[in-house]
């Protein structure tokens, strides 16, 4: 803004730099979906640590694989996650306070059934003084304790004091809408009158009615029903409400089974829409005969670029069975070699080889020959194997595009994820660019917020090449945004780049020479 020159003298004015910086985004957000023991359903919750998912969502759980794919993603050095629970036919335990009052349990499951809620009533001449000060009766306040768990080692207690049924600050529902417990039941209706009896109440596990379930195992029309979902952003589409995810596991609602086929494709696509990477993991009955032509059967090839499929399942102690070992999904350890390859190298970096350990497995389902890896390769099946000196790797980085007769340019894994970390990253870093002058100005701005962006990266050793020019270019000018574009309001900025692509086949030459030749 100009300044106003009212007196001779010396005026100081800030000037604006005219270039934006651009961070990127993160790149191993990863979003898990499934069967959970507890917590919201439909809602996608951000965790940061595996603590954080026991808390909310309950921990292990026989019934499903969600909790161990949690587990391996942050034992292989997974940080950033996202879960989303799914319920079929589960119920919700309802705590009746004498008919004054109902409350709900945070989400369904039979964890609910423990739960016990203390009332006692407010008197003297506190109970008036604060009842005054809320605008109510004192013969209106209680105090409300929430428990679960048994009184002697309670899982968790919230205490509530001077709440009412009528309408004031303090109103039971409007206070307990941040509890972790309860939530306040439809019926009766608030604002009420009066105040529960005082005393303690428990879950009525004798009607059915009041009883908290866990449900029955997952089926297709929870997940995705055909796409149905997304328009209610239900099942894996709760995710549109979610910040970022850019990783995307779907581990089966049974640890021992496999999830429906028909959910794999709806989900690559839903991937490709989200700019999201989907982990697949196959069926625990194919074997390394049969996986080759899975991928094609299920509709997978067409959206392959936004996803891979890692084969076989790994082994591992199950805490929940004395250490009993069973196979798992491996998607969520894959998905935290991902996150931890990221860390140190860099999304550009190929999550796979001696760096690609996977923690806190015992091995394949299968142990893989190189012969048989080196039939899966070809079909972009990337292998699990387990090394002598190195233990259980990640054997392969191509995408379901990866296939040698596809020749697609995204095969492999590292470069289709760099690509969808600079589209989300130039989608996020560009939003204010929108309404202003379309003009030579803004198209300098452009090429020097992106342009510096990506020299960033180019020091990095994200792209091949030796100087700037040969590993990217931003092209934003009256080339790419012609006057037809400017009249329509539309703004083109060219962005290329020439990614770095993993040395799968390293052939070492050796030639003996002669003593003579040597001299």
């Amino acid at each position: 803004m100009a300044a106003t020159l009212s007196h001779p003298g010396v005026y100081i004015q800030e000037i604006p730099g005219g270039s934006r910086t651009i961070t990127g985004v993160a790149t191993a957000v990863a979003a898990f979906v499934g069967r959970a023991l507890r917590g919201p359903v439909d809602v996608p919750v951000a965790i940061s640590s595996y603590a954080e998912f026991e808390r909310t969502f309950g921990g292990l759980w026989r019934d499903s694989g969600l909790g161990y794919a949690v587990r391996d993603f942050y034992l292989n050095g997974g940080n950033q996650a996202v879960i989303v629970r799914l319920a079929r036919d589960a119920t919700s335990a309802q705590l009746d306070l004498n008919g004054a009052l109902t409350l709900d349990a945070v989400g369904p499951g039979g964890w609910g059934n423990g739960l016990h809620a203390e009332v006692t009533h407010a008197s003297g001449e506190e109970a008036t003084t604060v009842a005054d000060q809320q605008g109510v009766d004192a013969d209106e306040l209680f105090h409300l304790t929430v428990r679960e768990g048994p009184a002697e080692n309670p899982v968790l207690v919230e205490t509530y004091p001077n709440v009412t049924l009528v309408d004031g600050p303090r109103r039971v529902d409007t206070v307990l809408a941040a509890s972790r417990l309860v939530r306040v039941g439809t019926a009766p209706a608030l604002p009420g009158t009066g105040r529960p009896d005082a005393g303690g109440y428990d879950v009525d596990t004798a009607d059915p009615a009041a009883t908290g379930t866990d449900g029955t195992h997952l089926t297709a029309a929870e997940y995705t029903d055909g796409g149905a979902l997304e328009g209610t952003k239900q099942g894996i589409y709760a995710l549109r409400d979610a910040e970022l995810f850019t990783l995307l596991c779907l581990p089966p609602s049974v640890p021992d089974q496999a999830l429906d086929d028909t959910v794999w494709a709806d989900a690559l696509d839903f991937c490709v829409r989200q700019r999201a990477f989907l982990l697949v993991d196959p069926p625990p009955t194919e074997t390394a005969d049969t996986v080759r032509a899975w991928v094609g059967a299920r509709g997978l090839t067409a959206n392959g670029r936004n996803g891979a499929l890692y084969f076989p399942r790994v082994r591992r102690p199950d805490p929940l069975r004395a250490g009993a070992v069973r196979e798992f999904a491996p998607c969520g350890a894959v998905a935290g070699v991902m996150a931890r390859t990221d860390a140190a190298r860099g999304v550009w970096k190929a999550p796979a080889g001696v760096e690609a350990a996977l923690a806190g497995v015992t091995g394949p389902a299968l142990a893989l020959t190189d012969g048989e890896n080196g039939s899966l390769n070809p079909y972009a099946v990337n292998c699990l194997r387990t090394f002598r000196a190195t233990g259980t790797l990640v054997w392969g980085a191509r995408t379901l595009r990866g296939a040698d007769v596809l020749a697609d340019e995204y095969r492999y894994v590292p470069v289709r994820r760099l690509a969808l970390f600079l589209e989300e990253t130039l989608v996020r870093a560009t939003q204010w660019v929108v309404f202003e002058p379309n003009d030579e100005p803004l198209w300098a701005q452009m090429r020097a917020s992106i342009g510096g962006f990506l020299q960033d990266l180019f020091r990095q050793g994200a792209f091949q090449g030796r100087t700037p020019r040969e590993a990217y270019f931003v092209k934003c000018d009256s080339e790419t945004t012609t006057q037809y574009d400017i009249d329509r309001g539309v703004l083109n900025v060219l962005v290329g780049f020439a990614a770095v692509k993993p040395a799968e086949f390293v052939v070492i030459g050796i030639q003996q020479r002669t003593a003579a030749a040597a001299t």
